[in-house]
């Protein structure tokens, strides 16, 4: 019959959420150019470019709760067949791979600086003074964190809580919705504090972000992780509220799936960073 589906892939309905997310990324950056020069005015207003950017962040946050609400909608009516659950899984590999070469580009600016301190520089002596021209590492004067107190106290709460979403994935495809829950509650509390003492952390430091390259790409690196820390633990405590509405099956858990794939992306940077930037960087 004519109208009828010959194929196993789904086509989405037409959504408002690409051109309203793109405006509001608009809006987002324009706020923030005008909120980095406090000076400019627009028809004699001043001050209105962190409302700009206010407004345009707000809008970004709403398209990915709606869009991500639809998606979630079309999992539920069954539109995600095998084939296109095929393709989501190699989207969110591309994703997490660019998201490996975005920690690289902070570990090869670490390494730069640490493995080369004393290259000439002509011509940028006030930046060879920041670096740190001294030729040793960490830069004289920076007094850096004993790896074997709250940064091991974070690797270890990381490690068990890979051990958790991985029993809570295990759960998934048995059909166990009890240990499905207690796993994914003990993960996204294990996240929360996580970033809990990692916030505690930084209030003690004593180096600053500015003044060195060392506390540059200490809190660039470290800082971009709990910001990823904080993401998917968002993402897993969605996934639990998903679980009390009766989503998720053996066959189809694709956006816990996800979620747990991302967490452990999170592990293994974490353990790099513990050992490069903690242990060896900081000796």
């Amino acid at each position: 019959m004519a109208g009828d589906v010959k194929h196993d892939y789904h086509l989405v309905n037409p959504s408002p959420w690409p051109a309203f997310g793109s405006f509001a990324v608009l809006i987002m950056m324009i706020g923030a150019v005008f909120a980095m020069k406090p000076d400019a005015t627009l028809f004699g207003m001043s001050g209105f470019g962190g409302w700009m950017f206010g407004a345009g962040f707000i809008g970004l946050l709403y398209t990915m709760f709606a869009w991500w609400k639809d998606v979630v909608k079309e999992a539920e009516q069954g539109d995600h067949k095998p084939v296109v659950r095929i393709g989501l899984r190699y989207g969110m590999i591309l994703f997490i791979a660019s998201e490996v070469m975005f920690f690289v580009a902070w570990f090869w600016a670490f390494f730069n600086a640490a493995l080369y301190p004393k290259i000439p520089l002509p011509n940028i002596m006030e930046f060879w003074d920041v670096i740190g021209g001294d030729a040793v590492w960490p830069p004289q004067g920076i007094e850096t964190f004993d790896p074997w107190h709250l940064p091991f106290m974070n690797t270890l709460i990381l490690l068990l809580s890979g051990t958790t979403v991985t029993w809570a994935h295990h759960a998934v495809q048995e059909g166990d919705r009890d240990g499905l829950k207690k796993g994914l509650w003990i993960t996204v509390i294990l996240g929360a504090i996580f970033s809990c003492v990692q916030a505690y952390e930084y209030m003690h430091a004593a180096f600053e972000f500015s003044g060195s390259i060392y506390g540059a790409t200490f809190f660039m690196a470290t800082g971009f992780h709990g910001f990823h820390v904080l993401v998917g633990t968002i993402f897993l405590a969605v996934c639990l509220g998903r679980v009390y509405k009766g989503h998720f099956t053996p066959d189809q858990h694709f956006g816990f799936e996800a979620a747990a794939w991302y967490w452990h992306f999170v592990d293994v940077v974490w353990s790099f960073l513990f050992f490069c930037i903690y242990i060896w960087g900081g000796a």
